[in-house]
């Protein structure tokens, strides 16, 4: 189970570094998009998000930073999704970041996150087995 368990880990790791990546790369390209916050900053802060998620889940291995990860994994699929079929406009301080297109980055982008999503699942629902006392 302890190798389940690493694998699991790993495969969270890199679907994040991959959503960390994507986002840092892309974050000044968008820094036009802007209301009170602009989307690049928007960026930024999920590349940061998914940076500390990935050490929490390779270096701290706590059910509290692997539901961390697992927001930010999903946070991010559901505002690509939103964001990419849905025009939701400006929210308060959001910018409109309605962008009805594919391309390669946004769905490696998906496709970290989603990874991160579905290993981190099995990590977070998973009993751990407690010996029992013999008395």
């Amino acid at each position: 189970m302890a190798a389940v368990r690493l694998i699991l880990r790993l495969l969270a790791a890199v679907g994040l570094a991959v959503d960390a990546g994507i986002h840092a790369k892309l974050a000044s390209q968008y820094d036009a998009v802007s209301a009170s916050i602009s989307q690049g900053t928007l960026f930024r802060i999920e590349a940061g998000a998914a940076s500390l998620a990935v050490l929490l889940v390779l270096l701290w291995r706590r059910r509290p930073g692997d539901l961390f990860a697992l927001l930010t994994a999903a946070a991010g699929v559901a505002a690509l999704l939103v964001y990419r079929y849905v025009d939701v406009g400006k929210l308060g301080p959001l910018p409109n970041m309605y962008e009805p297109v594919w391309f390669s980055d946004k769905v490696w982008a998906l496709a970290g996150q989603g990874l991160a999503v579905l290993a981190l699942l099995p990590l977070l629902l998973a009993r751990r087995a407690r010996p029992s006392r013999v008395e």
